[in-house]
């Protein structure tokens, strides 16, 4: 039984957690992404593994999509797509946090055909968990990285920011309620219910002009 279970776990995409400390130090929120996404996503030592092993195991870490939807209105005011994690599937220990990053794990079937899995992978998970119907500009903005607890220790989220044309942006699924466009503004006062990585994310990329 055991084993048959094994053969229908989920194999994600994980890097040894010595090929990034090779490269350097990633505390919190790292702008310079190409300086560590473009080795790890090259290295011989990216591997499929069975994603219940890897939940706990900070020696490898899970390269995690995590693509922020911005949108600014005509006045200037800018708004990020923000939703509550619910209690269907996913990380259970995130549930009930606000979060404005749309993303999850790179899986094996993602590979197929030779193509870009990190690419086929973060395209499939905006696909599952949000209708997008505006066109936009996409660029990657750092990498996250929080140690400081058991969920940050065992990935690496990798911080996309798609800036929309339009708001037209709705849950596809139960597990991404609440959803909605929320200002940055808003988003900074109501900073202690959200994710950590959507606080480091957010106070990275906007707090500047706060």
């Amino acid at each position: 039984m055991s084993a048959e279970n094994n053969e229908v776990e989920e194999q994600i995409l994980v890097v040894p957690a010595s090929v990034i400390d090779a490269i350097g130090t990633i505390d919190g929120f790292e702008s310079d992404v190409d300086r560590f996404l473009i080795p790890i996503l090259e290295s011989d030592q990216l591997a499929y593994k069975p994603r219940g092993p890897m939940e706990s195991d900070p020696s490898f870490k899970q390269l995690i999509p995590y693509v922020l939807l911005e949108w600014t209105d005509p006045e200037g005011t800018t708004f990020l797509f923000t939703y509550t994690r619910g209690g269907g599937g996913g990380e259970s220990r995130l549930h009930a946090k606000r979060s404005v990053g749309i993303g999850g794990h790179i899986s094996q079937e993602d590979s197929v055909d030779g193509s870009d899995a990190y690419r086929t992978g973060m395209r499939r998970e905006l696909d599952e968990e949000v209708n997008l119907q505006s066109s936009y500009q996409e660029t990657k903005e750092g990498l996250i990285y929080d140690p400081s607890n058991e969920v940050g220790k065992v990935h690496l989220g990798v911080v996309h920011r798609f800036i929309l044309e339009q708001p037209a942006v709705s849950s596809n699924e139960a597990d991404l309620a609440e959803g909605g466009f929320v200002s940055v503004d808003e988003l900074f006062e109501e900073m202690d219910r959200l994710e950590t990585w959507s606080q480091l994310a957010i106070q990275s990329l906007y707090g500047k002009s706060h």
